[in-house]
């Protein structure tokens, strides 16, 4: 099996070059990414628990679904393939932002993040990739930001970091 690549880049996401995803984890590389955040005419966001085999994060909640851009893969594209290999349904996708972050996880790889948020809407139930997700729900914004303070150690590093970010956007925009 070939591993993944991800797309090294600049503060500016600028590309630089590719490197095998767990190598760029490994190196804390400043590399591209996305995350997709779908929501229901409720304004609920569907949340996933990730898989229980996964080699980092398992079971923890996080947003609709995430993952890098392969080379030649516009972010809208890339967000569109994983929401569907994850969640198993499509939906039309718009970014909003993007930002820089850095988390480090116990098992000594970082995330070093360039990540572009996407945001989506639907009411479908999905279809979940059992290899990539244990499960799914639909929790309010305001549910979110509660939960993640009473039990912070339910979600991603990555989420919290993202979801505040998202939190934050949401304020000073309409959408």
């Amino acid at each position: 099996m070939v591993e993944e690549q991800v797309i090294l880049v600049d503060s500016n996401d600028n590309p630089i070059g590719t490197m095998n995803k767990m190598e760029a984890h490994e190196k804390a590389v400043l590399h591209r990414a996305f995350s997709v955040f779908i929501l229901n005419d409720k304004n609920e966001v569907m949340l996933q628990q990730r898989a229980a085999h996964k080699y980092h994060s398992p079971l923890l909640w996080t947003n609709t679904c995430c993952s890098h851009q392969r080379v030649g893969e516009t972010n809208i594209e890339a967000g569109k393939r994983r929401l569907f290999e994850e969640m198993g349904f499509t939906a039309d996708l718009k970014e909003l932002f993007h930002f820089i972050y850095k988390a480090p996880f116990d098992n000594g790889l970082t995330e070093h993040e360039l990540d572009h948020v996407m945001i989506g809407y639907s009411n479908e139930n999905p279809v979940i990739n059992k290899e990539e997700v244990e499960s799914w729900k639909w929790m309010s914004i305001e549910a979110i930001k509660e939960d993640m303070t009473a039990n912070p150690n339910d979600y991603t590093v990555w989420f919290k970091i993202i979801f505040d970010e998202f939190y934050h956007f949401l304020e000073e925009n309409k959408l």
